[in-house]
């Protein structure tokens, strides 16, 4: 077992309505993602890819965003986190068509292209 799924059974109940099965491997897509797009961002500035690097910087804020805020279940809204998940999954598949047309010749561009289409995923299952 992970630290995280520990870490979601010992939070305080709530009243959330979510699974918390759903919502630890939406924080675990979000913290890859977030990793993977930290790093290509500055792998494209080196690069000459501004755009990307730009794109990939954006979504790993949108990522980190949304996984600490499903850390704070206590202060959990529906309609917020709804719209959340909507943000995260825009900007992941944002970032993975720029990343994709990079991939070709970029495995940084590649993995993150990968890592986003998982965080997508994983944000439409919570949302769901």
């Amino acid at each position: 077992m992970s630290m995280m799924a520990d870490m979601m059974k010992a939070m305080p109940a709530t009243d959330a309505g979510t699974d918390p099965m759903s919502m630890q491997a939406c924080i675990e897509a979000c913290s890859a993602a977030a990793m993977a797009a930290t790093m290509c961002a500055d792998a494209d500035g080196g690069e000459g890819m501004g755009r990307c690097a730009s794109m990939c910087a954006s979504t790993a804020d949108v990522a980190t965003t949304a996984m600490r805020m499903m850390m704070r279940p206590a202060g959990y809204d529906a309609t917020v986190m709804a719209s959340m998940m909507g943000t995260c999954v825009a900007m992941a598949e944002a970032c993975a068509a720029e990343c994709e047309q990079h991939a070709a010749m970029s495995e940084h561009c590649r993995i993150c292209a990968m890592a986003c289409r998982a965080m997508a995923d994983a944000c439409r299952a919570m949302a769901a």
